[in-house]
């Protein structure tokens, strides 16, 4: 059996071998000649020449093979419903929807935005596109008008499919209005929005742009529509991920390295196999949705389980109980579900059989080892954290047990996974670090590997600037995360180098949030940095200058102002990234250039040492928020 220092040795030194074995995993229309072309660093074209589709390899095949195998079952505590369809009904809703998108005019190589909740019909969309060749663009169903209409203008979309609501915890969630208003504040106009009535939330309809989705399903009940072939680099979808600029930066993703990338990780990472079923409770809006609700498990012949509701409702049995019912071989999470879950009745985690679960994979924030050890010792199963981004679009850290099994280390997620040739970089003098233990920047040499984002969309400079010109004089991918390695090779998360927070594996950028709170008209400045939470890893903490301190001068006009703004917020950016409060301060730390020093003062709010303060202007202004702020 190859060790996985092999496995992985040889990922890095015989790339082409390497990969050309794993592109067996998928079925290809036309063979590629050519595995990588890296003849324009840092740009890489994996398995150029070939034909593929990802609607193909992840129903048509299993659908040929295995019509009647489970393929999607849709489970929602929020509408008490379930439903399951095997890979051929899968097939046949996918091309009912490729039929209706084609009628609306969408072509090979243009934009679908969905903007949807947790509903069948978003998976439809969203494979309906890669069968047609458009590309979707996922917009979480919780952002709000604001920056959905950046989004829209950014992919510009032909159609704009969508719901008249979500649920959440019982409530609803209405989603056309929000829509509407997104539509009306872009400058780019969608030719037709398909509309999928829940019968939630009532909402209106715009003669001429607005579509039944039910009534168009009925009239494409018996829709054929082939596969279309597209080249490997095609791109498949474009996904948003805050950047540090305010802009959101687009993510795009290819076709072919997608389908392999994913493929392998299924089978040396998750070790999961045709006929099982995999069950991910994350949303389709974001990257863990894309790759391991939609495309991984399918690709890899499982049932995928699609979640719609929260871990505690009706109660925190709710997964086990799934687990139990579907016999749920693979679950993937997040660690701020581990945390909700560990303050319920324990007794929960034991009244289901969980023999058919082989592993809990947890990812999206540092998992810490607390929250670890008591999932482990409850579930008594193993514990797989795993770390990568949005832009990766599959793990960069990890253990592949499908290779060797080696044992966890609560606190890391692992190694370098294949095909990742991982380096920890001195932020000053850029050189390696080598030795255990010592802080460097988490940093891929490259090509990527397959799978990984092609470029951002529209902005290839962007993408040079902002992921391959930070380590100084050196084209490397950096992840912009802080880490040390161990003796083993092992590594450790330490956080963000740049001015992104995580919460509850959701990226927030805090100039985003900052240039939200500026918009209040009595803000004169503000600074957001993303302060350790117990629950949610991280959450986003507010320091605002006012231009009329006297609208916050008793405790009860600066509640009421405080509100006012975290309304602005979840107005624009939407509740997922309301700050945790906003605290009024006459200044904020500067240093004597003017640089805001973010890091001093979510040292402070941690109650951990802010360093040399020598380059502070006024350190007076550090004070004032070491005396507001009592860590939670």
């Amino acid at each position: 059996m190859t060790s996985y220092a092999e496995f992985h040795r040889r990922s890095i030194d015989d790339r082409d071998g390497f990969w050309r074995e794993q592109a067996g995993l998928i079925d290809w229309e036309t063979p590629f000649s050519q595995v990588c072309d890296y003849s324009n660093p840092p740009f890489a074209k994996w398995f150029a020449g070939g034909r593929t589709n990802l609607c193909h390899n992840a129903v048509d095949r299993h659908a040929k093979t295995h019509p009647d195998r489970n393929a999607l079952i849709w489970v929602s505590t929020e509408v008490d419903k379930e439903v399951v369809y095997t890979f051929a009904q899968l097939q046949a809703e996918v091309q009912r929807m490729a039929a209706i998108l084609l009628a609306q005019g969408v072509k090979p190589g243009d934009r679908v935005l969905v903007y949807m909740p947790m509903i069948p019909e978003a998976a439809f969309a969203m494979l309906a596109c890669a069968r047609i060749g458009a590309l979707h663009s996922v917009v979480f169903g919780g952002f709000a008008s604001v920056s959905l209409a950046s989004r829209i203008d950014d992919a510009q979309p032909t159609v704009i499919v969508s719901a008249d609501a979500g649920s959440r915890g019982g409530k609803v969630v209405p989603y056309k209005g929000l829509l509407d208003e997104a539509i009306r504040l872009a400058q780019h106009k969608p030719t037709a929005v398909l509309m999928v009535d829940r019968g939630l939330s009532p909402f209106e309809r715009v003669p001429g742009r607005d579509h039944d989705y039910a009534t168009l399903r009925e009239q494409h009940m018996h829709a054929e529509v082939p596969c279309t072939w597209v080249d490997s680099t095609h791109p498949s979808y474009t996904l948003y991920t805050s950047g540090t600029t305010g802009k959101p930066k687009g993510v795009q993703r290819d076709t072919g390295g997608y389908a392999v990338a994913l493929a392998a990780s299924m089978k040396h990472i998750y070790c999961g196999n045709p006929g099982e079923t995999y069950f991910s409770t994350s949303d389709i809006g974001w990257v863990v949705g894309h790759s391991y609700i939609i495309y991984g498990p399918l690709i890899a012949g499982m049932a995928t389980i699609m979640y719609e509701g929260l871990p505690i409702r009706p109660d925190a049995g709710i997964w086990w109980q799934l687990v139990e019912k579907y016999k749920v071989t693979v679950m993937f999470s997040a660690p701020t579900a581990a945390r909700v879950l560990k303050k319920q009745d324990p007794a929960y985690l034991k009244k289901y059989d969980l023999s058919s679960l082989r592993a809990l994979f947890l990812a999206g924030e540092p998992l810490d080892e607390p929250t670890a050890t008591w999932i482990a010792g409850e579930l008594n199963k193993p514990i797989i954290d795993n770390y990568w981004q949005t832009e990766t679009g599959w793990p960069i850290l990890a253990i592949c047990n499908g290779v060797e099994r080696a044992p966890t280390k609560f606190g890391s997620p692992g190694k370098a996974v294949y095909g990742y040739d991982v380096r920890l970089i001195d932020e000053t003098t850029a050189e390696e670090i080598t030795e255990p233990g010592k802080k460097g920047v988490i940093a891929v040499e490259g090509p990527l590997p397959p799978g990984c984002l092609q470029t951002v969309w529209r902005d290839d400079e962007r993408y040079v600037k902002t992921y391959w010109s930070s380590i100084h004089n050196r084209v490397m991918y950096s992840t912009f995360d802080w880490g040390v390695k161990d003796e083993d090779g092992y590594f450790f998360i330490l956080g963000r180098t740049d001015d992104v927070i995580n919460v509850a594996g959701h990226r927030l950028g805090t100039r985003e949030i900052e240039e939200s709170i500026s918009s209040h008209p009595n803000v004169a400045e503000v600074a957001v940095v993303g302060v350790a939470d117990q629950l949610k890893g991280q959450v986003a903490m507010a320091f605002a200058v006012l231009k009329d301190p006297s609208q916050a001068d008793t405790p009860e006009a600066a509640l009421k102002l405080e509100g006012a703004i975290m309304k602005v917020v979840d107005d624009q950016l939407g509740a997922v990234a309301r700050p945790a409060r906003v605290r009024f301060v006459t200044g904020l730390p500067k240093t004597r250039s003017g640089k805001l020093l973010r890091r001093a003062i979510q040292a402070v709010c941690e109650a951990r040492d802010p360093g040399d303060l020598t380059t502070i202007e006024d350190p007076t202004a550090l004070l004032q928020i070491k005396d507001l702020f009592t860590p939670s």
